[in-house]
């Protein structure tokens, strides 16, 4: 199930909202009678798309809470070792689940590649969600481990912390230690709530209205291959998935972040306008906040961060870059996304840093999305060859310009510029120039007509994939 189908708004969300604030907030006011209410609700959701894969997500919860209590048992009395031994294995544990289901294949075909075998290996579809509620469950056990946290006595309270949907599949990436109090105390009000309702139609309306209609445009240039595309082209397309994969993921996690204040829960930002940073470094300061803070305080800071001397911190900043780009998929153009990112970031660090700052803002903006762009084509290519073909056209690799790439950007060149515009906060400051009273008379009757919009789309439009899913 996804947030943009009639299915989620039509039936699953109403009846969802009307069980937790008649039953849980009317009747009982009770925290546990609430949750047990979202966790079942969860459960449902998920299990949707994934009804086999709901039984591996089960034991995911089991087999982390007993861990848990175990740990805090065994630190009780005093017992260090065993404390690291029970951690050590639920590490491993959740590692290895999330190995065998997502990088198995991988494994074993460039095994098969570089040895010339022919190893068959298990194919197992990769269960929606598993790379998020695997890092929330990993925050969980680190926490525990360094101390940070109490142990989650509840089995409801801890269930719910692994399979809360409005950031079960897709994000944003939330650790224990933010949401604890938020599980065992919440108040929920009517400005949560409008700002909750308000927040899930901007999102639903980033991703019905300019991710989908962007990333069509991109996957017919894609599908088309690169034997009839030109140097315009190519840029038209990735311009489009540029904007898209921001409009979809942001979109997402704005709705994450909408439904959650509809019940109580307040999770943190995981974009802020990443699009108009001036470095590379600024970018991903802006995108995917809850990934890159999970790897640095989870990996980069233990490996010893910025601490050490500087071959290390290269190292250091190399193997959370690596992982990072795996973290999204379980190809070598991930892989090489990642290592992309890092050498661009030691680069800005130890090479570029005075030179930059040299360099008129409005030349770092493009030079940063050039970038940007560069590893988009990494990311959305289906293979490295792919991607070396399609990097070859953007440079001057093909006629400059064709009858494709003129009738693309023309039935979609409104689209194109609403959403590059709508990826900055110029339609922040435009607003600006009115009075608070007209604001709040535009927003009144614009958020109606936005959700009246957006159904329209989603009734009409037959391309609706969430890109994250996959991760």
């Amino acid at each position: 199930m996804v947030f943009s189908s009639t299915t989620f708004l039509i039936a699953f969300l109403p009846v969802t909202l009307i069980a937790y604030y008649v039953i849980g907030v009317k009747l009982t006011k009770n925290i546990t009678v609430k949750n047990i209410i979202l966790l079942l609700a969860s459960l449902v959701f998920y299990a949707w798309g994934e009804p086999l894969y709901i039984v591996l997500m089960v034991i995911s919860i089991l087999f982390n809470y007993t861990v848990g209590r175990a740990m805090a048992s065994s630190r009780e009395t005093g017992n260090s070792k065993r404390v690291k031994a029970q951690f050590i294995f639920a590490i491993v544990f959740n590692l290895g689940m999330l190995g065998f289901f997502k990088y198995i294949g991988f494994l074993f075909g460039t095994v098969n590649s570089v040895f010339g075998t022919d190893i068959q290996s298990l194919a197992f579809p990769l269960p929606v969600g598993i790379s998020f509620y695997t890092f929330q469950i990993l925050s969980y056990i680190i926490d525990l481990y360094r101390g940070n946290i109490e142990v989650q006595k509840n089995p409801i309270s801890f269930a719910l912390y692994i399979s809360l949907f409005p950031q079960l599949i897709a994000g944003p990436i939330v650790k224990y230690k933010d949401i604890a109090k938020q599980l065992s105390f919440r108040k929920e009000n009517a400005d949560d709530f409008s700002r909750g309702i308000t927040r899930f139609t901007v999102g639903l309306a980033k991703k019905l209205i300019f991710a989908n209609t962007l990333g069509a445009v991109y996957t017919i240039i894609q599908n088309g291959g690169t034997k009839d595309l030109s140097v315009v082209g190519a840029w038209i397309g990735i311009i489009c998935y540029t904007l898209q994969i921001y409009f979809d993921f942001s979109g997402y996690s704005d709705m994450a972040i909408g439904l959650g204040g509809m019940f109580g829960f307040r999770f943190n930002e995981n974009f802020r306008y990443p699009y108009i940073a001036a470095s590379v470094t600024d970018f991903w300061r802006r995108w995917h906040i809850s990934l890159s803070t999970w790897f640095k305080e989870y990996v980069y800071i233990p490996l010893g961060g910025n601490r050490r001397k500087t071959p290390r911190v290269i190292l250091n900043l190399m193997i959370v870059w690596m992982l990072t780009g795996l973290w999204h998929g379980a190809a070598w153009n991930f892989v090489l996304w990642g290592v992309f990112y890092g050498v661009l970031l030691i680069l800005e660090k130890y090479v570029l840093a005075g030179a930059l700052e040299k360099i008129p803002t409005p030349v770092r903006y493009i030079l940063t999305m050039l970038c940007v762009m560069v590893g988009w084509v990494l990311f959305s290519s289906p293979s490295l060859a792919a991607a070396g073909e399609y990097l070859g056209v953007m440079f001057g690799g093909a006629e400059f310009i064709n009858s494709q790439a003129i009738y693309i950007f023309s039935a979609n060149f409104i689209v194109i510029i609403l959403g590059a515009f709508c990826a900055t906060p110029l339609y922040r400051k435009a607003l600006r120039s009115f009075s608070i009273q007209t604001i709040g008379k535009l927003k009144m009757a614009a958020y109606p007509l936005l959700f009246i919009l957006c159904m329209i789309f989603m009734i009409s439009e037959t391309y609706n994939p969430f890109l994250y899913f996959r991760f």
